[in-house]
């Protein structure tokens, strides 16, 4: 396996399926790009003439459209930008904390990474969407599904506020799991 000795960047895109890391070899002598996601190659380029520009690929389950681009600073220095769906990695990550929970817990020793998709009420475990039920409860909806032997839900209910709008608590085991921050 040849040293990424080019390597101009790495990033960590927090998506439903998981945390993903893209690196980008960029050989400003030869022109060679090469892009890895979570170390699998996805794309390489020999000799490319035009040392600017951009590459488009996808990232995770979900094939999210992720894209580097590439831009000349000052004389051999180049800039690298990576942009998830079309919006800059920051403004998608502030997005995303919008539309999604994130809970990391731990059982029976096990790492456990759970995302709720507030738009669509998709639930991710560890890569894997989950098979859920939903009902109404007096308060709200609840989400059930399991992980390994333990019984999960996650409990939807009005803030009462407006600008606050839903709060989605995890509950395994009838105990409550803290957010997590990504």
């Amino acid at each position: 396996l040849e040293k990424m000795t080019d390597l101009v960047a790495v990033w960590e895109v927090a998506l439903s399926d998981g945390v993903h890391k893209i690196e980008f070899e960029h050989g400003t002598t030869s022109g060679k790009r090469v892009v890895y996601v979570d170390g699998k190659e996805e794309i390489r380029k020999e000799w490319m003439f035009k040392l600017v520009g951009k590459e488009t690929f996808t990232v995770g389950a979900s094939g999210t459209k992720a894209t580097i681009n590439i831009d000349a600073v000052s004389g051999f220095a180049y800039e690298y930008t990576l942009e998830i769906n079309g919006k800059s990695l920051k403004k998608y990550m502030e997005n995303r904390s919008k539309t999604t929970n994130t809970w990391v817990l731990s059982l029976g020793g096990t790492e456990y990474r759970v995302v709720l998709e507030k738009d669509t009420m998709d639930v991710w475990c560890n890569g894997q969407k989950m098979e859920t039920a939903g009902e109404f409860v007096e308060d709200g909806t609840e989400t059930h599904f399991t992980v390994g032997n333990h019984s999960c839900c996650i409990k939807a209910v009005s803030s009462g506020k407006r600008k606050e709008g839903i709060i989605h608590t995890l509950i395994v085991d009838d105990r409550e799991i803290p957010e997590a921050v990504e």
